[in-house]
């Protein structure tokens, strides 16, 4: 009810675009469904709107609380605003488009195409975790694909999880919400980490430790294992005080190809140093399968 409360109210008019409603919202971010005005398009846009440092005023202005959150309000907005710029040069398939960011009511706006479809989150529900092998091959390369465009870049995506890869009608997969994304090169310490999912966060994410494509990896894995297994991941602080993950190399050798399975064992190691160091080791292994085209209304749903 916080974030209803201190977001900007239906049909609130914003740079060309016209608020719908709030769909969501983190620490540091309020996300709106919203209408272009000129082209009638549906976007999703994401404010900058640190809940702990900052008020709305009337008019839809933020401020600061005091004086005293000024400096980290100011540090973040400008990260927000630099990572925008940079996302809205990513061009893939794979990956939501950033169209427009903006500054407006002293704060900062970003822009993505509205995509429908279903989240991994509803095939994972609806098989009860036993999503099978072409299911695997027709999504999880492109994540890769996709994902290697970010890395490319120097971004972290430091959120993938179920909910937040979307199936669209055609069988294309979409890597979406950048709530969390950082600018780091392989290595860097990561700070200030807006979203943090226990389950799928890896070890040096709690830790600000090296962070790199390795530590998208492991979010990526426990996503994977997901959707073999059914079963919610435990956060990585529980698996360093006491191991509870049996290898699906050793527990589904019989239901899957032993490429798919080590993938997922390796990628979900908690050790940086001993997970592929980049998207290319993985795909590497995923291309000893042959990628299925894939089908229009997967799994029989249609949008």
């Amino acid at each position: 009810m916080a974030i209803i409360k201190q977001s900007l109210p239906r049909g609130y008019l914003l740079d060309g675009y016209r608020i719908e409603r709030v769909i969501g919202g983190g620490g540091f971010s309020l996300v709106y469904l919203a209408y272009h005005i000129r082209t009638k398009a549906k976007v999703v846009i994401k404010e900058y709107f640190p809940h702990d440092l900052v008020d709305r005023l009337a008019g839809g202005r933020v401020d600061p609380v005091s004086a005293d959150a000024v400096p980290q309000f100011q540090a973040g907005l400008k990260r927000f605003f630099s990572e925008g710029a940079a996302l809205s040069k990513l061009k893939h398939p794979n990956i939501v488009h950033v169209s427009n960011f903006f500054r407006c009511n002293n704060t900062v706006f970003m822009v993505m195409d509205f995509e429908q479809g279903r989240d991994l989150r509803w095939f994972i529900k609806r098989t009860k975790g036993r999503l099978g092998e072409q299911f695997l091959l027709a999504v999880f390369p492109r994540i890769l694909e996709g994902l290697r465009e970010l890395h490319s870049y120097d971004f972290l995506h430091l959120d993938i999880k179920p909910a937040n890869i979307l199936l669209r009608a055609s069988g294309q997969p979409l890597l979406l919400d950048f709530g969390a994304v950082q600018h780091l090169r392989p290595g860097e310490q990561c700070t200030g980490v807006q979203t943090l999912t226990h389950g799928y966060a890896p070890p040096e994410q709690y830790e600000e430790g090296a962070m790199g494509p390795w530590s998208d990896l492991y979010s990526l894995g426990m996503t994977m294992r997901m959707c073999i297994t059914g079963k919610p991941p435990p956060a990585a602080r529980q698996r360093l005080e006491k191991e509870s993950l049996t290898p699906v190399s050793k527990t589904h050798h019989r239901k899957y190809s032993p490429q798919i399975l080590e993938s997922i064992d390796w990628s979900i190691e908690l050790d940086y140093q001993r997970r592929p160091r980049d998207v290319n080791a993985l795909l590497q292994l995923w291309n000893r399968k042959t990628k299925p085209r894939p089908k229009r209304g997967l799994l029989g749903w249609r949008p």
